[in-house]
């Protein structure tokens, strides 16, 4: 099970999630600005050749070409994020190929005296084009073995240690439990259930909600077919690439571990967080994962699809901290 909540929807506490119910509006608000120019295709980064040696096994649902336009199309989008007192927030999004800006969600308690008089608040812009090509080439190459890593795991079906097994699952294999909780702004669906799908198993209404407000600039897209995310694969590939780039609350952006760009404080520090491949899987699976020695399955298994597709890649990662056995999960 892989749970993923972003804002303060809830608290995992032994595999009970405790939903918190805000007041939320979208203002719908826009602006207009001079549209970027648009980045080289991925397709530039990383061939079809590589991708079918990466995952010769995968599910035919799963393309390259899906893969390609996933990232090509989110290369325009840009979402800046105001959070107020942790769990007030407004979302910003911007498509750079029309230059168009959108608050597609503006909380009500957003810019009250009662919270800003608390401070500032929290301010970051999520840019999609950075994904794998942000900084050198090194750098680029070891991420995107991050990434394809960790998806591998979450959806493989094979043999351990074989790494050619990624891919090949849609959605995770109990499909009975719902996954939803209370939330106003994201309120699950009648008849519509919130398992994991996709390449990193996204999980939860609130989270489905989040994600189609940043790739879609509508709630709505997901929220009422979640199913896209089995039937479409270039949603799919979105929403693993938009989970990948995006910070939840107390955790980082693993794109930020990745580049170096998130430093552990003091806390994380106390709690044995360090930058690397390992922090990565104490993003998305630290609860079941980390801190619990050097020979979990599920964490050993990551860290050899990292060194499996970075030998594909031509890189090395000698002092990569790949491991988490001793790192504190964020629920803890």
């Amino acid at each position: 099970m892989r749970i993923k909540i972003f804002g303060s929807w809830g608290i995992l506490l032994f595999g009970a999630l405790l939903m918190v119910s805000i007041s939320c509006g979208n203002t719908g608000n826009a602006s207009t600005a001079q549209s970027a120019a648009p980045k080289p295709s991925f397709s530039a980064v990383i061939s079809e050749q590589q991708f079918n040696a990466f995952f010769p096994l995968r599910d035919k649902f799963y393309t390259y070409k899906a893969f390609i336009k996933a990232v090509d199309d989110l290369s325009n989008i840009k979402v800046k994020v105001i959070r107020q007192d942790g769990w007030i927030y407004q979302l910003t999004r911007t498509d750079q190929s029309t230059g168009k800006s959108t608050v597609v969600r503006q909380d009500a308690e957003f810019n009250k005296p009662w919270v800003t008089q608390k401070g500032p608040g929290e301010i970051y812009t999520i840019d999609y084009s950075a994904f794998c090509r942000e900084k050198d080439l090194a750098t680029n190459k070891k991420e995107l073995a991050a990434f394809f890593a960790n998806v591998a795991h979450e959806t493989r079906h094979g043999q351990t240690g074989k790494y050619n097994d990624g891919l090949m699952f849609l959605h995770e294999l109990n499909t009975n439990l719902p996954y939803t909780g209370d939330n106003v702004e994201y309120p699950p669906v009648a008849g519509k259930n919130y398992y994991g799908r996709g390449p990193l198993q996204l999980s939860y209404n609130a989270n489905y909600g989040y994600a189609s407000d940043c790739i879609y600039g509508d709630k709505k897209v997901l929220l009422n077919n979640p199913d896209l995310l089995t039937t479409d694969p270039v949603a799919a590939f979105k929403a693993a690439i938009y989970f990948w780039m995006s910070p939840q609350d107390s955790k980082p952006a693993a794109h930020d571990v990745m580049i170096g760009k998130w430093q552990p404080n003091t806390n994380d520090k106390a709690k044995g967080r360090t930058p690397g491949f390992g922090m990565t899987i104490n993003i998305i699976n630290g609860a079941l994962e980390c801190n619990k020695g050097e020979t979990t399955d599920g964490m050993t298994d990551r860290i050899g699809f990292y060194q499996h597709f970075l030998t594909l890649l031509g890189v090395n990662d000698a002092n990569c901290a790949c491991s988490c056995g001793k790192m504190a999960p964020f629920n803890q």
